[in-house]
């Protein structure tokens, strides 16, 4: 019963925040008439109000986020199109990284070199890891698929100190960028300010479930290595 317990914990911790993230997004993802412009629209107009060159805007199927590399705000279709709550907080969100990037944030600058570590690292620890048998079988000793496994747990570290940084990133531009240009702007009514905050909540907390899994997988990897 406690092992039933303990595994209902670790899913609720796992997924609970994303579960909780995609259900607020698409509960305020209905269009309002009172909302006088689409997310586009409005991360356009918050391009050109605080005077960001070179950043646009466009629509993508990758979900939304905000590429530093091309300076490129991508919404979704529903956040691109839409005149809802959610088009609005998730685009004033984006548009916060992209202010992260024109004061070159120290945190967003970190977590955009840690990603292209991670991503060398991924291919060297997915490589360690389908490697360790067969340099068990090869060599006949236990040092270098134990070396290899070390590799891939290092490889993990890397991914998890990712995504680490990463929510911190996120409730930045939730909090510190986006909340304070919606509410000085007068973006949206007073009455939906208790619902544009829990949208943005949603925005970072889209990240913790990755962070929580990211750790437990490096958690499960030491393990492994320790026997």
């Amino acid at each position: 019963m406690l092992y039933i317990l303990l595994i209902l914990l670790l899913l609720t911790i796992l997924l609970g925040p994303n579960l909780w993230a995609q259900h607020v997004i698409k509960k305020y993802s209905v269009d309002q008439t009172d909302i006088q412009g689409t997310g586009a629209e409005l991360a356009r107009h918050l391009i050109a109000k605080f005077e960001l060159r070179g950043v646009e805007v466009e629509p993508t199927e990758m979900g939304d986020h905000y590429d530093p590399g091309s300076k490129k705000i991508r919404l979704s279709q529903p956040v691109f199109e839409g005149r809802s709550l959610t088009a609005v907080a998730v685009a004033c969100h984006e548009f916060g990284h992209a202010i992260q990037d024109e004061m070159d944030d120290s945190l967003l600058v970190l977590r955009g070199r840690l990603v292209k570590v991670a991503a060398i690292a991924e291919k060297i620890g997915s490589g360690a890891f389908l490697l360790a048998p067969l340099a068990g079988l090869l060599l006949r000793a236990p040092a270098p698929p134990m070396l290899m496994l070390v590799i891939a747990a290092l490889s993990m570290s890397i991914l998890s100190l990712v995504h680490l940084v990463t929510l911190p990133v996120e409730i930045d531009a939730s909090f510190k960028k986006a909340l304070p240009i919606l509410v000085q702007g007068e973006y949206v009514k007073g009455e939906d300010l208790r619902v544009v905050k829990k949208i943005l909540s949603a925005c970072a907390l889209t990240y913790l479930a990755a962070s929580m899994a990211s750790l437990f997988n490096l958690w499960r990897w030491l393990r492994l290595i320790r026997r």
